[in-house]
């Protein structure tokens, strides 16, 4: 990415790697992804989680573990200059069935990395996850 922004296969390659990095034991990896001083909002309310540290001891709380069985796919709705919009669907398999629909606000550094990100998740009303 350049001092101009961003383009969607940029974006396609980031989404790619954030998925590689969950997938991945550990956090250190994070900082493929994400500036140090990196804000991951999990909700348009929520207040952010800053710095890889913080966003490493929150990804290790939401995930059952890095082999958690999910399949994720995505779509890009926008990108104007350093912001992306994408929506995304993620749905965990056993033992824990459930699904996600988010929308994902992205503004990246001229790096690649990720500077703010905020999702608003959307699930089934119905639905039963490991919070209940």
């Amino acid at each position: 990415m350049d001092a101009a922004g961003t383009d969607r296969d940029r974006v396609l390659d980031w989404l790619e790697a954030y998925e590689r990095v969950w997938r991945t034991p550990g956090t250190d990896a994070l900082a493929e992804v994400f500036t140090e001083d990196a804000r991951y909002s999990q909700g348009p309310y929520e207040e952010p989680v800053v710095g890889l540290t913080a966003i490493g001891r929150m990804w290790e709380q939401a995930r059952e573990g890095a082999d958690e069985p999910f399949r994720m796919t995505s779509e890009i709705v926008a990108v104007d200059g350093s912001t992306a919009v994408v929506r995304v669907e993620v749905r965990y398999a056993e033992p824990h069935p459930h699904e996600y629909r988010d929308l994902w606000v992205m503004r990246f550094e001229p790096d690649g990395k990720c500077r703010d990100y905020e999702e608003w998740p959307f699930s089934p009303k119905d639905q039963t996850t490991m919070s209940d």
